[in-house]
């Protein structure tokens, strides 16, 4: 890898590029509350987490990553529009991949603006775009909201949307969920017991563990009323495989889901979106036409996304993680805006990697 001086240097000229675009230089401490961020991360970050305790502030974490921190700073203060840059180092453990670093410098920008999310998508996109522009990578972008309004509209209980809902970024478990509501698949063995003709509460079995006879009891009435739920539809079923199949440019990729709207008219509010975006990304000059999108996209990366997803990828070096990440997380700045809320999105790039990348550029 560079030197970490070499990285820190371009760290800084990164922050320098952001803050001549309008941005608010901010720092957050290495050291962040465990207890109420830890929840705000995707299943895969609080497993990577570094988690230490501390006598007076309780549980602490090595700062996994800066737009939680950030987000949260700016809600302090209200919801007005505004824009940030930052540099330092996030912590992540790679217990699965030891080639990883678990500590690196990270330089992002934050947009929080609410009057045109469109163009602020568009901003956002085409800064780092025009920054990582002399690199030969490939850029990829989805939508997260279109699955989730999707899901959300399915014609089914609230029980089940909500469960899909929390396993929206694990593609196998969603789509193992998707085929027991569909029916294609029987509900686990283990559930056998539970559904019998029998009540399994029935005779004098001691009552082990935390949960009381009554939320037992409750639990297996909520598994009995799921199993006389109706499956999702074929219909459906097929509408959203093709959703979730969708990737190609743009323009095509927007013209696909156009046609599976037909049997899930709940994503048309967030295709006008996706159309808003083209038309402002290439306004800003992108060539949207050969701008890959992908419908599955971002569904492994931080769970507070909720719109447009982004990426840009060394496909020369597959083993790199991606050089640049970023997205829309409106639903984040409700949970920490105690009673207010803004659109927002931003992005954030690995220095070390740029590094990288130009020195082994032939």
């Amino acid at each position: 890898m560079p030197a970490r001086a070499a990285t820190l240097a371009r760290a800084a000229a990164l922050r320098t590029r952001f803050e001549a675009a309008g941005a608010q230089a901010v720092e957050t401490p290495i050291l962040q509350p465990a207890d109420t961020l830890l929840d705000l991360y995707g299943e895969d970050i609080r497993a990577r987490a570094y988690v230490t305790s501390d006598a007076l502030r309780g549980e602490q974490m090595l700062r996994p990553d800066f737009t939680v921190p950030v987000v949260q700073m700016h809600m302090l203060h209200g919801a007005a529009p505004a824009r940030y840059t930052y540099c330092g180092e996030v912590f992540r453990r790679q217990e699965e991949d030891e080639d990883r670093a678990s500590e690196y410098i990270q330089v992002g920008f934050e947009l929080f603006d609410g009057s045109d999310p469109a163009a602020a998508d568009a901003e956002v996109f085409a800064l780092i775009a025009a920054t990582l522009d002399d690199l030969p990578l490939r850029a990829a972008t989805g939508d997260i909201g279109i699955l989730m309004a999707a899901v959300q509209g399915l014609d089914t209980t609230d029980r089940r949307k909500v469960a899909l809902m929390r396993h929206l970024w694990h593609p196998r478990r969603f789509r193992g969920l998707l085929d027991r509501f569909a029916g294609r698949t029987p509900p686990p063995a283990s559930r056998e017991a539970l559904l019998g003709a029998q009540s399994p509460l029935a005779g004098h079995a001691p009552i082990i563990g935390k949960r009381t006879l009554g939320e037992v009891s409750a639990r297996i009435d909520a598994l009995r009323a799921d199993t006389a739920t109706p499956a999702i539809s074929e219909r459906e079923m097929g509408a959203l495989e093709t959703l979730l199949t969708v990737r190609e440019t743009m323009p095509y990729a927007l013209q696909r889901l156009r046609d599976v709207a037909v049997d899930l008219p709940q994503i048309i509010p967030a295709l006008d979106r996706l159309a808003a975006r083209i038309v402002a990304l290439a306004e800003r000059g992108i060539d949207t036409d050969n701008l890959d999108f992908e419908a599955s996209y971002g569904r492994t990366s931080m769970e507070y996304y909720d719109g447009f997803v982004f990426g840009f990828y060394a496909e020369a070096r597959a083993d790199l993680p991606p050089v640049a990440t970023g997205g829309r997380y409106d639903a984040l700045t409700r949970r920490l805006g105690n009673g207010a809320e803004i659109p927002a999105v931003g992005g954030v790039l690995r220095p070390d990697l740029m590094l990288l990348i130009e020195e082994r550029a032939p």
